[in-house]
């Protein structure tokens, strides 16, 4: 097996995905997706502490960038209009992703436990953007309700663009974009 072979990270979470697809996350072993991706279970776990770590070891650069995003908003933005800047920064990090993100997302949806670490990754994210809000002087409870209400758009927008059609080229930001509009549309009492 090729132990030194280069983009082994990413053979190894391509496995994953397949094997996730065809047999379903709790069948699947990480000696099989190392051995689909041509590798050694050893290597597997040099790169992932646990087969669940292929769908959510990207968590931290997720938050990350939506940190830096909300951050990098003009400090004279209403806090909503400094969420969706966050948004659409956001949305460039997904932007040759949708493949990956809509494997993921079905591998997600069939398991319960899996669903339940992605609100537990949702709610920390919100943590996260709550502190952001806070720190550019956004009161309680206006820091709070901003963010929850960026993760429900994030959240709405992007399972509408991974639950698109096979020939649907629009971007997430044009999906998180729309759910925002819907947002602000119910806030108003529109």
């Amino acid at each position: 097996m090729g132990r030194w072979q280069p983009n082994a990270r990413e053979r190894l979470g391509q496995a994953a995905l397949e094997l996730y697809g065809e047999h379903g996350f709790e069948q699947t072993t990480a000696a099989q997706i190392a051995a689909r991706a041509g590798l050694t279970e050893r290597t597997f776990f040099r790169h992932y502490a646990d087969k669940r770590e292929v769908l959510f070891g990207g968590a931290h650069l997720l938050e990350q960038a939506f940190v830096d995003a909300l951050a990098a908003a003009p400090e004279t933005a209403a806090p909503i209009d400094a969420m969706a800047s966050a948004l659409e920064g956001v949305a460039a990090y997904f932007a040759d992703r949708r493949a990956f993100a809509r494997q993921r997302q079905a591998v997600i949806t069939a398991s319960a436990d899996l669903h339940e670490r992605e609100l537990i990754k949702l709610a920390t994210l919100a943590a996260a953007l709550t502190g952001t809000l806070r720190e550019r002087g956004v009161p309680e409870p206006a820091a709070s309700l901003t963010a929850e209400a960026g993760i429900a758009v994030f959240k709405v927008g992007f399972e509408r663009w991974v639950g698109g059609s096979d020939d649907e080229e629009r971007p997430l930001l044009h999906f998180l974009r729309e759910a925002l509009g819907e947002l602000k549309a119910v806030a108003a009492g529109e």
